[in-house]
């Protein structure tokens, strides 16, 4: 059995303190901005206090806790040079998505929809790269084309039904790329007899995320409690989370399907 590395638990760990002690620097000092009110409408009250929505805040630990974990397994499996990158991704998305929620300012929800951004352009950018067997650089190019894509996408200011910014159409449509290409890619393999990935781990990653938009949209509104810290949001937080580590476990598995 090959030794496994600690390098990628390392350098997430490392991103997780840098990113996390920044972010408390940051809102301790007010670099964010003032308070607009962005993200205020995730059913949690603005408390008068240093940070302003605490459930949907600390929430996002679950994310470093995913990226620490797939950080774990990257020590054993590199997915090609990516597989560290997507666990301090992954930790990114805790500090990022915790600025706009402790401050409600422009720029901390403009980090928001980023992390949000990286996350889908990097599942979207590695199926494609698998489905048109290209190895790394083909993957960055493709990455950075589908954030650019999203950052104008996200210029739109105006609501949009149901998911509310345009940023989470972008989004969204980024995740459906994804999901289509791993179903094809299994396929693909299934049919030529190659190593496949196991869609038990897809189907649960998908699942959690369902879920997640499910109780974030049913929070919203009718079971809405702006004073609880059981908070629909919080959920929708700590499942994508889980989500974001099962979609890590699914390319695990096509490396482990290899290697049999």
């Amino acid at each position: 059995m090959d030794p496994r590395s600690l390098r990628p638990l390392a350098r997430a760990t490392l991103v997780a303190v840098l990113s996390t002690g920044l972010l408390v620097v940051a809102v301790g000092a007010g670099w964010l901005g003032p308070d607009v009110g962005r993200g205020d409408n995730f059913c949690e009250a603005a408390r008068d206090a240093w940070v302003k929505q605490p459930a949907n805040t600390f929430s996002n630990l679950g994310f470093v806790l995913a990226g620490l974990a797939i950080a774990w397994h990257a020590g054993k499996v590199a997915l090609g040079g990516l597989a560290t990158p997507y666990a301090c991704l992954v930790v990114f998305l805790g500090p990022a998505s915790a600025a706009m929620h402790a401050t409600q300012s422009s720029l901390g929800g403009r980090l928001d929809l980023l992390s949000m951004y990286l996350v889908a352009s990097f599942a979207a950018a590695y199926a494609l790269m698998r489905w048109v067997r290209q190895g790394a650089t083909f993957f960055w190019q493709l990455f950075l084309l589908f954030v650019a894509a999203c950052e104008l996408v996200g210029l739109y200011d105006g609501e949009v039904p149901v998911v509310t910014y345009s940023g989470n159409v972008a989004f969204a449509a980024l995740l459906l790329v994804a999901i289509t290409t791993e179903v094809r890619l299994w396929r693909r393999a299934a049919s030529s007899g190659g190593p496949r990935t196991d869609l038990r781990w897809g189907s649960g990653a998908v699942g959690a995320i369902l879920l997640a938009f499910a109780i974030w949209n049913a929070t919203r509104s009718a079971w809405c409690d702006p004073h609880s810290l059981l908070q629909g949001h919080a959920a929708w937080h700590l499942l994508d989370a889980v989500s974001a580590y099962l979609l890590f476990r699914l390319w695990m598995s096509e490396v482990a399907g290899r290697e049999r």
